[in-house]
């Protein structure tokens, strides 16, 4: 296995090392895996799946991977071809381009177990498909496929372990992912030199499509022109001919003789086409790493995840990339579209995914976590509570004690906000403020001041202000402090009925800093701080309760 993963061509991100120790912890525990691995697109999720596939067959069970689309399913059987070979392992592949006779051959030997690895499209999912010891299903761009079809695949075996790969989990899945039913590793550290996609958004302009056509191929590189109507598709292919002569244009979408297809994609790979104009059949995992624009029209038609995996067919090398997404000019868009749109704009920075889902969720609701819907709020009872009785049950159901630690009362005299003049936008302040309320752990909390300060320069005091309130509640919610209210030179906290800190050791520290510390009552104490300047307070607070976290902490 280390020598498998020394074939590796690439540097391993902290990321991707943590996903994989948690897919390997996962296989071996008693039971079944059920993890989802979200990470932008490039980001190294296939390697993930390579190294569960190479440990499932080292352990003698046989390997499926569903992927949406003919395509890509031709390029994943060539990358574990290259790396399963050297190791006698036999990876066989299973879609369209197949004939009725070697499907036939294949099904055979997937019968018989002389095939370790099986990759194909839905048409796994038929039923004359079965294994002889099937122990890993992975599924690729897993927002592509329903939950039916998902289920269809776990028949062949209840205890089979099952790994899913996406950048933007549609909302049913992250919300069993975020209340702990399914397990989740996202990777967010983006690969060494990896620059953002630049995204515009504009009505259809033909101008700007003659000028980023141009551009890209002045300096050497192709084109995506996403187009997603069949019925029209050679017509645009036409229009833009004549707009850039200079351009070799051609066409590619599913409905095409795969043969066809097949030939267009290896002439686009081959640097012998400029301009591709296709469908969404683009959308699920090609690597083209000389192509780094991309133009999508009729933009308001798409889905938020479909245009982000989109968007992220362009940029997976060192050069700048440039994404278009033009809109119908006239076109009356709804609600959720510019939601939809805005949420692009806001998250275009690198590993966006997991928060473009979560806004996602936000705008769609979670769906049913018992049935097949993948969307929709649950309006009876709320989003929150609703949450809040999965949460509990689950703990239950694994025998975990759930602590509802309240959130702590903070009363400080201090300015902390994300002001107008800092950042004008309502929506993304309003947003930012969300992503804030949800952050439980200081890593996050770091990650996030980063991008603010990443995207709107140096951090104001009140906005700093604002980070270290946030440092502070952690800490309180960590301790099981209920209250705290300033009366320089000192505070007051109140404890709740689940503290974590020992009564015991902390009645120990107020004997031994009677000039610090002093119970006012059983769950009230008073701590003096000298020097709570208003400039310095924040952190002499966080300082000062990380001391009593170390002295009383269980």
């Amino acid at each position: 296995f280390k020598e498998f993963e020394a074939t590796f061509e690439h540097e391993e991100t902290p990321d991707q090392i943590k996903a994989i120790e948690e897919v390997i912890r996962d296989m071996t525990s008693d039971r079944p895996m059920d993890r989802l691995i979200c990470g932008d697109v490039g980001f190294g999720k296939t390697e993930v799946a390579l190294r569960a596939a190479f440990k499932a067959v080292a352990d003698g069970k046989q390997v499926a991977m569903l992927v949406p689309t003919t395509v890509l399913a031709e390029q994943h059987y060539e990358t574990f071809c290259k790396r399963m070979d050297p190791y006698g392992i036999r990876v066989g592949l299973l879609s369209r381009f197949k004939s009725r006779r070697e499907q036939t051959d294949i099904l055979a030997k997937l019968r018989s177990g002389t095939i370790d690895i099986i990759i194909g499209t839905h048409r796994l999912l038929q039923r004359d498909v079965s294994f002889s010891n099937l122990g890993l299903l992975i599924i690729d761009e897993e927002q592509r496929f329903g939950v039916k079809q998902k289920e269809a695949l776990k028949r062949y075996r209840a205890l089979v372990d099952v790994l899913a790969l996406t950048a933007t989990p549609i909302p049913r899945t992250l919300q069993l992912a975020m209340t702990g039913i399914r397990d989740l590793s996202i990777i967010e550290t983006p690969p060494e030199n990896r620059l953002s996609v630049q995204t515009t958004v504009s009505p259809y302009d033909e101008d700007l499509i003659v000028r980023a056509v141009g551009a890209e191929l002045n300096r050497g590189g192709q084109v995506f022109y996403v187009h997603n109507r069949v019925q029209t598709i050679e017509n645009c292919a036409d229009q833009l001919r004549s707009l850039v002569p200079f351009a070799r244009v051609a066409v590619a979408h599913g409905q095409m003789k795969e043969r066809d297809l097949e030939q267009t994609m290896l002439q686009f790979l081959r640097k012998e086409i400029d301009v591709l104009v296709c469908s969404t059949i683009i959308e699920s995992g090609l690597d083209i790493p000389t192509a780094n624009t991309i133009i999508i029209t009729d933009v308001e038609r798409l889905g938020l995840a479909q245009i982000y995996q989109l968007r992220g067919r362009v940029g997976r090398s060192k050069e700048k990339a440039y994404a278009y997404l033009l809109f119908s000019s006239g076109a009356r868009m709804t609600k959720d579209a510019e939601k939809r749109l805005k949420a692009l704009m806001d998250f275009s920075h690198l590993g966006a995914g997991i928060q473009l889902a979560m806004h996602d969720l936000k705008i769609r609701g979670g769906g049913n976590i018992l049935g097949f819907a993948q969307s929709g709020h649950i309006t009876a009872i709320g989003y929150e509570l609703y949450l809040k009785l999965v949460e509990q049950a689950v703990a239950e159901l694994k025998g975990e004690p759930l602590y509802d630690v309240p959130e702590p009362e903070i009363n400080l005299p201090i300015l902390a906000r994300l002001p107008e003049r800092y950042i004008g936008d309502t929506n993304i302040r309003i947003n930012l403020y969300r992503r804030l309320s949800i952050i439980r752990e200081e890593g996050q909390l770091g990650h996030l001041a980063e991008e603010v300060r990443d995207r709107f320069g140096p951090l104001p005091s009140e906005v700093e202000n604002l980070f270290q309130l946030v440092k502070l509640r952690l800490a309180l919610k960590r301790m099981g402090i209920a209250k705290l209210d300033a009366a320089p030179p000192g505070i007051y906290i109140s404890f709740s009925n689940s503290s974590a800190l020992d009564p015991e050791k902390l009645v120990s520290m107020a004997l031994e800093n009677k000039n610090r510390i002093r119970f006012v009552s059983s769950t009230r104490l008073h701590i003096r701080i000298p020097d709570m300047s208003s400039g310095h307070m924040l952190a002499k607070l966080i300082e000062t309760l990380r001391w009593i976290e170390k002295g009383a902490g269980n």
